[in-house]
This record gives C-alpha cells, sequence and structure tokens, in this order.
C-alpha cells in the first residue's frame, strides 16, 4: 500500500519536530573604521553576524579601560569575540571597535581625562562618542548591516561611552545596555572624582531618552554600589529612562560580570530587556562542535577540547598521522594561525596538516599548501 500525500507530510513534519536544530553558521570580518582624527590607518575593528544574506541590525560594543596606561596596547577587538557572538547569536551584526589609543588604534592619551583629583569626565567622554560615532557612520554604507534599530552596549569605560552615546542619540539608536558603567578607577574602591563622575552621568540623563538597561554587580571593586546608584539617580533626576539590576554578586570581582564566562547571568537580563522592547529575536545555537582528530589519544583529545573552548581568534589546530598536534590562538589573522600552529606542530612531527581553522574544519587544499609554506619556513 502506497501512503497517501497527507501521511507522508505528516512523517516529515514529525522527523523534522524531533531531529536536533542545526548550529548556526557566523561570518566574521576585521575591519579599520575610517576617522581622520585616526589618520590613514582609522580604528581596529571586529565584526560578528550571523551568515545569512539580509542586512541585520547593528550591536556596538564598547569596550572598558584598563587602570595601566600601557595595557591598552595589549588590548585586542578580538578578544571580545565571545561577547559579540551572544549578540550575533540574537539577529545583530556585533561591531567591537577599539576607540582611539587602545589596541592598534592610534591616538595615545587623547582621551585623558586629567589629574585624579579634578578628572574630566564629560570631554573624555566626548572623544569616546566621536569614535563610536565614525563606527557608525561606517556600518551604514554596507550592504549587511543596517543602523535603522540598532542598539549600544559597552562595559565600563565603554558603558559610560555608551550613555554618553545616547545622549546625542544617532538616528536608528533604539536601546542602549550600560554594564558597569564610570570611568576613573584606579584601585578597588577608589575613583578620581566620584562626585564629578556623578554630574557628568547627570548631564547626560538631561538630553538622553533611549530606552536603557544598566547592570551592576554588587562587588564590583570598581563602581561599587553606593556609587552606581549614584550614577543612577543623577541619571534619571534630569529626564534619563534607563532601568537598574543590582546584580547579585559575580566571583571574586562583579565588575567582570559582562564576561564570557559569566554569560549564564548576564544574557537573560540582556533577553528581558530586548523582549521589553520588541527587539527580541530567537537565539541561535552556538557553532556545531568540531569532533577530534581521529588520531588524538586522551590526553591530546583534552588539549582539542581546549582548542574549541577557546574565544580568541584566530586560532588553528594542525594535526600528525601519528597523533602530534599544535594550536594557537589570538592571532592577528587567520594566516597567522594556521603559520603558527603548524610550526607547533611541526616541532613534534615534520608531517602536519591543518585540521581546523577558527571554527571550522580546515579545507584539504588549503591545509596542504599552508603546511608546505610552513615547511619552507623550518
Amino acid at each position: 500500500m502506497v501512503p497517501s500525500r497527507k501521511l507522508l507530510l505528516l512523517i516529515a513534519g514529525l522527523l523534522a519536530a524531533v531531529a536536533p536544530a542545526r548550529a548556526a553558521e557566523f561570518y566574521t570580518e576585521d575591519l579599520r573604521i575610517p576617522m581622520a582624527e585616526a589618520g590613514p590607518q582609522g580604528l581596529e575593528a571586529f565584526l560578528v553576524r550571523p551568515a545569512g544574506t539580509k542586512r541585520y541590525p547593528l550591536a556596538l560594543l564598547s569596550h572598558g579601560s584598563p587602570r595601566k596606561f600601557d595595557d591598552r596596547a595589549t588590548m585586542s577587538a578580538h578578544k571580545y569575540y565571545g561577547i559579540a557572538l551572544e549578540y550575533a547569536r540574537r539577529g545583530f551584526a556585533a561591531l567591537i571597535v577599539m576607540r582611539r589609543g587602545y589596541g592598534t588604534s592610534p591616538g595615545g592619551r587623547v582621551d585623558s581625562a586629567g589629574g585624579c583629583a579634578k578628572a574630566a569626565h564629560l570631554p573624555a567622554a566626548a572623544v569616546a562618542v566621536a569614535d563610536l560615532r565614525a563606527a557608525i557612520d561606517a556600518m551604514a554604507h554596507r550592504a549587511d548591516v543596517t543602523t535603522s534599530g540598532m542598539i549600544a552596549a559597552g562595559h565600563s569605560a565603554g558603558g559610560l561611552a555608551t550613555v554618553a552615546l545616547s545622549a546625542q542619540a544617532p538616528a536608528g539608536l533604539v536601546a542602549a545596555i550600560n554594564f558597569a558603567g564610570g570611568r576613573g578607577s584606579r584601585d578597588d574602591d577608589d575613583v578620581c572624582n566620584p562626585d564629578g563622575l556623578v554630574q557628568a552621568f547627570a548631564t547626560f540623563g538631561k538630553t538622553s531618552r533611549v530606552p536603557m538597561l544598566w547592570v551592576y554587580a554588587t562587588n564590583d571593586s570598581y563602581f561599587g554600589p553606593d556609587l552606581a546608584r549614584r550614577l543612577h539617580d543623577g541619571f534619571r533626576a534630569g529626564g534619563g529612562n534607563a532601568s537598574f539590576i543590582a546584580a547579585p554578586a559575580y566571583g571574586d570581582d562583579g565588575h567582570y560580570l559582562y564576561s564570557v564566562a559569566g554569560r549564564p547571568q548576564w544574557t537573560p537580563y540582556l533577553d528581558a530587556f530586548l523582549r521589553g522592547r520588541g527587539l527580541g529575536h530567537d537565539v541561535l545555537s552556538l557553532p556545531d562542535p568540531l569532533p577530534p582528530p581521529h588520531q588524538l589519544n586522551e590526553a591530546a583529545r583534552a588539549e582539542f577540547a581546549g582548542y574549541i573552548a577557546s574565544m580568541l581568534p584566530h586560532k588553528a589546530f594542525a594535526v600528525s598521522p601519528n597523533g602530534g598536534y599544535g594550536w594557537r590562538a589570538g592571532r592577528a589573522t587567520a594566516d597567522d594561525a594556521r603559520r603558527d600552529s603548524l610550526a607547533a606542530c611541526m616541532k613534534w612531527s615534520p608531517a602536519c596538516t591543518l585540521y581546523a581553522v577558527d571554527d571550522q574544519l580546515a579545507e584539504p587544499s588549503q591545509a596542504r599548501a599552508t603546511d608546505q609554506s610552513a615547511r619552507a619556513r623550518q
């Protein structure tokens, strides 16, 4: 007996219902944001979005500022990949832009607030806003990004920058998130000119009308609960629209709640906020974990698990027929990761090939070509 068409459709539907959802694919791109004040080099940036072909609304992500000036040079947009991925999973084109003076973005101390006692937080915030606006202007001309319905989110000094941006809201900005925002922390519970910082937030509140979410952990060593409340009260007194969440203590220092490790705690806040403004998206699955190379022993498989868990692009994993391996992460380009992982593997075996690059299996032709170039450099 031949099954009817309706029965076949019913069976197909049932199979689809029980089949595991395919993990989403994501597109990444290294960028330089044009900005006259940044010179010909422009601003360092990194884009993460779903791999589809439509235009995705921009999620503009702003980083913090380390307490030591020299640490700024070690910063990289790639280090925020895990954070950006959470916005890409929610249907945004997430852009991490390194402001002037951070990472490879030129600028030196252009955002200096001056001496600690009279730290000028408003001029420093104005510098950050100019950088963010340059990034928005650049994204507005892309075919895969739209600044209509965009959001902004920032952490620490990036949170302050995001609040400042909302006070001069560019067209298309519909919501913003401030994670532990502030500026001037030079030691635990020691902030330069805290009264001036409160006044800066009050100034932003006079013109900011974009719906905002503010999240501060109760054990934040940079901007503790009392100061965080003062910042929020000052902002609201001027008319600013911000919902405040005093998040439970996170780890040893709640200032780092907004992190890859802290995702289970902060992403529910983000989702509730977005849904409340009609911005909620179905959360896309993370990329499928790659199977380990068959030639690896148990200890080497644990190393491969470390490779999979790494959120520092660009990365690559190389392997030899006898089970030797090498991997590197946090490289400036995928080619750098390929080269360095092959070189690491060839310390143990002369016959190494690439197995994976970032979150995908390496193409055989690519693996062979890179392998030969790496051999030539030995």
